[in-house]
């Protein structure tokens, strides 16, 4: 009999465990992320968007555990060239994401902290674009009532090989890429 209870009370705490685990799928239609790009010494700038394929974010017991998001790199716009020109066809190319060859980003959360005090989360994740994948760090806000998250991160070109061919250009462009990315679940 006793054996029987411990055994009835190790699957119950299994249950309430798996029941309190959440998984939320992201919403791609209201799901984006802003891109910045500025030159290093004028006051100009360019930017645009990107769209996401998919993602999730785990949750155990309301907390954020983990997630995955897949960002469609073909659907780079640049706002200034809207029709095809200039800048935004660059952006597609071998030299800048190369699109052709790594038409998928990726971004998987590893870690998570969470700050009670402040209400806040420190998210480490490993990015991976043109196959390249390195650690980054954001403090997103989160919005858990409309499932709704939003990260600002600026991240080194270079760590990831987006590089320009020519050594001038190259020289007047930032290396900093700035990301404002909603996510939506």
């Amino acid at each position: 009999m006793q054996k029987l209870l411990i055994t009835f009370i190790i699957m119950s705490g299994l249950v309430m465990t798996g029941q309190s685990q959440k998984t939320y799928q992201l919403n791609t239609k209201k799901s984006a992320i802003k891109w910045i790009g500025k030159y290093s010494f004028l006051f100009s700038e360019h930017t645009g968007t990107v769209q996401f394929t998919g993602g999730e974010l785990q949750t155990s017991d309301g907390n954020i555990t983990g997630g995955n998001f897949l960002i469609d790199m073909t659907t780079i716009t640049n706002e200034e060239y809207e029709k095809g020109l200039g800048p935004v066809e660059h952006l597609r190319n071998e030299d800048f994401f190369d699109v052709n060859k790594f038409p998928e980003a990726k971004l998987v959360i590893t870690s998570v902290e969470f700050f009670p005090n402040e209400n806040r989360h420190r998210m480490f994740g490993d990015l991976t674009i043109k196959g390249i994948t390195k650690p980054v760090e954001f403090w997103p806000e989160v919005y858990p009532e409309q499932e709704k998250m939003y990260v600002q991160l600026k991240i080194d070109r270079t760590r990831w090989g987006i590089t320009h061919d020519n050594k001038v250009k190259e020289h007047a462009i930032s290396d900093a890429i700035e990301l404002y990315v909603t996510l939506q679940f």
